[in-house]
């Protein structure tokens, strides 16, 4: 839980070399602007795309898990499959502290997928309907405002980050679709956007405080790690 930017990226070509260029162009951006880390761009394919593939501590492996897709069940309805991708190209970035991951690719993924179900006494094959290279992933920017972190100045500088790369794949034909949580993607507005992670972490930080009551310290949130959140809590009980 935490404001969160969520995209995807898409291009209907099957051409791997184009999927290439546009990963290495967006990649170049990024190492025009203020992250913290930059990643080797990574091709892989076939099982290697599989992040159960990799233990929990392999650097690849929270890509690997966002380039999985989820569809629906055409035919029964409350029924939805992971679909590994077949070829990934993509790399990771490190915003800044507090923040998550940025990661940005294209992949390619398989037309059907066979999975057991009860009804059968043995596996049905299901369309994914995933056509051409396409990305979905999110960030979530918020605990970059923890003042340990750089507060509201990093977060600033994370979340501003993830959008300028957005604007990129936008210059470049391949942006889908972005939700902003913190709304700076329609509004452009940094005051907003400001006061908008300010009333995130209040909010949070009243509905941490209320969990920690109930179930004493058993409950972790990162809102707090915050060094003020027992006066951000205050203000977010306040609010509700």
């Amino acid at each position: 839980m935490g404001l969160t930017i969520h995209y995807s990226l898409r291009w209907s070509t099957r051409s791997p070399k184009t999927a290439r260029e546009l990963v290495a162009r967006l990649r170049a951006r990024a190492m025009d602007l203020p992250l913290e880390r930059v990643d080797d761009i990574i091709e892989l394919r076939g099982t290697a795309c599989d992040f159960n593939q990799y233990d929990r501590e392999h650097p690849n492996r929270w890509l690997l898990i966002q380039a999985g897709r989820s569809v629906d069940d055409p035919r029964y309805q409350g029924y939805s499959y992971t679909v590994t991708p077949q070829h990934v190209i993509a790399f990771s970035t490190w915003p800044g502290k507090g923040c998550e991951e940025a990661n940005f690719g294209l992949c390619r993924y398989p037309a059907w997928i066979e999975v057991s179900f009860p009804k059968f006494s043995r596996n049905r094959r299901v369309p994914t309907g995933l056509r051409g290279w396409s990305w979905h992933s999110f960030c979530k920017t918020q605990y970059a405002s923890n003042r340990e972190c750089g507060g509201l100045e990093n977060f600033l500088r994370c979340h501003l980050a993830v959008i300028a790369m957005l604007d990129h794949a936008r210059s470049l034909g391949i942006l889908e679709h972005v939700s902003d949580e913190g709304e700076f993607w329609e509004k452009r507005d940094v005051e907003a956007l400001a006061r908008e992670v300010g009333q995130w972490n209040e909010t949070i930080a009243g509905w941490a405080g209320q969990l920690k009551d109930a179930f004493g310290d058993e409950v972790f949130s990162a809102i707090t790690q915050f060094p003020d959140f027992e006066h951000l809590e205050a203000k977010g009980r306040r609010e509700e």
